[in-house]
């Protein structure tokens, strides 16, 4: 055998694994019912390669997989231990196959990845920490330990959770707030009934919402998310562009069914209650907001062909007549009363703790204000309201 025949049949044996193999992978994408994301490589001297296809698979599947539970699978995505795309006509998250094998080849798999994620409430917390349940809940009022999420009990009360490797990192960092006399400070914040545990959440959550979307309108979205309809409609005043902010809001990364008192629990969470902290997040929002509108301004719902249809919401109006539902709705002036604001806001989709971005602490970053005039009037301006409203 010639070598220019050897070659050609190498080359021939090579293509026909290769092409076994691709049938096998469709195969196996289409039992699983996963789409392919296609990409095409470039090949060497700008000449186009091979077609590369990679398989997302939905999140149930992912779950099995990499041997979790629902909520586990869920604040890991919100940690960003789990990377998740949404799907092409902006559906529900689904997980690249390659990421999934990237988690099963860590050390110590399957239990390395839910022992990151593992939760414990106070009063394992407190023996994780060693000290009371009374001092570990007396920590985490005074902002010094911070929850990651929270769960509802049967009475619909607020349970928090704490992630492990936070109490353990905050044990080694501050052994001396673990016996002894509370600091002045501490004792200061406490005596005036302050509970932080809420507010911090709200911080953390926002912050990793924030720092893992690419999407300018995404992170106006996610500061949104902590301001009731009213505050919200004052600082984005253009009803089009609060309608954008609610389509590209995280959502769950599992639907399931919630039942309205649950849904108000999660709402009263959400909103940002502290006049402090209601004027922190609408400076943010404005900030945000220019410059997503320097990036693109926000589409007009319906005009393009993957645009989704707003779901239909009634608005009621101060004289608890309907202003409409859907897109007409949404050019309505939303001005509710009571608890309507954060009705709205539970009934838009918000689920649970990990749901809509699950899930922000004493210390919690905050974005740098832009210094300069226009940053001092926009304070200026925006302290006179927030104040004036809380």
């Amino acid at each position: 055998m010639t070598v220019s025949r050897a070659l050609r049949v190498d080359a021939g044996g090579r293509n026909a694994r290769a092409e076994r193999g691709r049938v096998r992978a469709e195969g196996t994408r289409k039992r699983a019912g996963a789409p392919a994301v296609v990409t095409r490589a470039e090949g060497v001297g700008g000449r186009d390669g091979a077609v590369a296809r990679t398989a997302t698979v939905a999140p149930g599947r992912a779950v099995r997989e990499l041997g979790l539970r629902r909520t586990e699978f869920e604040l890991a995505v919100h940690l960003g231990l789990i990377a998740v795309v949404t799907g092409p006509d902006g559906g529900r998250s689904r997980v690249h196959e390659e990421e999934i094998e990237r988690l099963r080849e860590l050390p110590g798999f399957p239990g390395s990845v839910a022992e990151r994620v593992r939760t414990v409430g106070t009063a394992e917390g407190a023996a994780l920490l060693g000290v009371p349940p009374a001092r570990f809940t007396r920590l985490a009022r005074a902002g010094r330990v911070s929850p990651v999420t929270f769960c509802l009990n049967r009475y619909r009360a607020v349970v928090w959770l704490y992630l492990a490797d936070e109490l353990a990192a905050f044990a080694a960092r501050e052994p001396e707030l673990l016996g002894g006399r509370m600091p002045e400070e501490m004792r200061a914040v406490l005596e005036t009934g302050a509970d932080l545990r809420a507010r911090n959440w709200r911080s953390q959550r926002i912050d990793r919402l924030v720092n893992r979307s690419p999407d300018p309108w995404a992170r106006a979205a996610a500061h949104a998310s902590a301001l009731d309809p009213v505050h919200l409609a004052e600082v984005v005043d253009d009803p089009g562009e609060r309608a954008h902010l609610a389509r590209v809001r995280p959502g769950p990364v599992f639907k399931r069914p919630v039942p309205m008192a649950a849904r108000e629990a999660v709402a009263e969470l959400m909103a940002a209650d502290d006049p402090d902290e209601i004027l922190w997040r609408r400076i943010n929002l404005t900030l945000e907001v220019d410059r997503a509108r320097e990036h693109r301004p926000a589409p007009v719902p319906g005009s393009g062909a993957g645009a989704r249809r707003i779901p239909a919401v009634e608005v009621v109006t101060g004289n608890g007549k309907s202003a409409g539902s859907g897109a007409d709705a949404g050019r309505g002036a939303a001005v509710a009363t009571g608890s309507a604001p954060r009705r709205e806001a539970a009934e838009a989709g918000l689920t649970s703790a990990v749901d809509s971005t699950p899930p922000v602490c004493a210390g919690a970053s905050r974005a740098a204000v832009p210094g300069g005039p226009r940053a001092k009037r926009l304070l200026a301006g925006l302290g006179r309201r927030g104040r004036g409203e809380g």
